[in-house]
Parts: structure tokens; C-alpha cells; sequence
């Protein structure tokens, strides 16, 4: 069964491609976010993102976990997340700077 959460969650994922701005990074960059149940790879480059259900690599550039609707937040409500929403563990991520990246390469930076 699918909840709301999931429901927005596959809609944000699945609007990303058609979102994207092209030409603001020059290097390819991989994300992996791990939103409670739900696992997206998302793998941006000059021209394109492209966005897979689960973990598709063994080690992404950038990992991002957090609950799915804090997620929902970030991405429809434009909320940024805090040092403490980071140090609280509300959000955890090996590479906060390459997240603010990914944000502004879908225009919500």
C-alpha cells in the first residue's frame, strides 16, 4: 500500500529530470538519498539528471539520509536545514555543501 508520503516523494523523483538546469555543474556528481523506506540515486552532469529507484552504486559522491518528510520540506516548502537540524540528526549527509549544489541545479537553491 502507498502512503501520501511515498506518493510525493515518487512525484518530486519523477518531476527531477524535466526540472533540471542544465549546465550548472561541469563535473558528473552522484546523490543518494535514503528517505526512511524510500532509496533514490539521483546522477547529475553537465546535460542531464537522471534518477533510479534504490542504490544503483556501491559509493555515491554525496549520501543524504533523512525522514521523508523533512525531505518533502526541504524540496516543496523551500526550508533549508539548520547546523542543528545536521548535528541533531534530523538530516545526515557526508557532503552538506554538494547538497545546497544539488538544490540550485533544480532551482530551489
Amino acid at each position: 500500500m502507498s502512503s501520501p508520503e511515498k506518493n510525493e516523494l515518487d512525484a518530486i523523483f519523477a518531476a527531477m529530470p524535466g526540472q533540471y538546469l542544465v549546465g550548472l555543474i561541469d563535473q558528473a556528481k552522484s546523490y543518494y538519498f535514503s528517505l526512511g523506506e524510500n532509496k533514490k540515486t539521483v546522477r547529475l552532469d553537465a546535460l542531464r539528471a537522471l534518477v533510479e529507484d534504490g542504490k544503483t552504486l556501491d559509493a555515491a559522491d554525496c549520501v543524504c539520509k533523512t525522514s521523508a518528510g523533512f525531505f518533502i520540506e526541504i524540496w516543496r516548502d523551500g526550508r533549508r536545514p539548520s547546523l542543528g537540524d545536521f548535528l541533531g540528526g534530523a538530516i545526515k549527509s557526508n557532503d552538506p555543501a554538494a547538497l545546497e549544489t544539488f538544490l540550485r541545479c533544480f532551482g530551489k537553491g
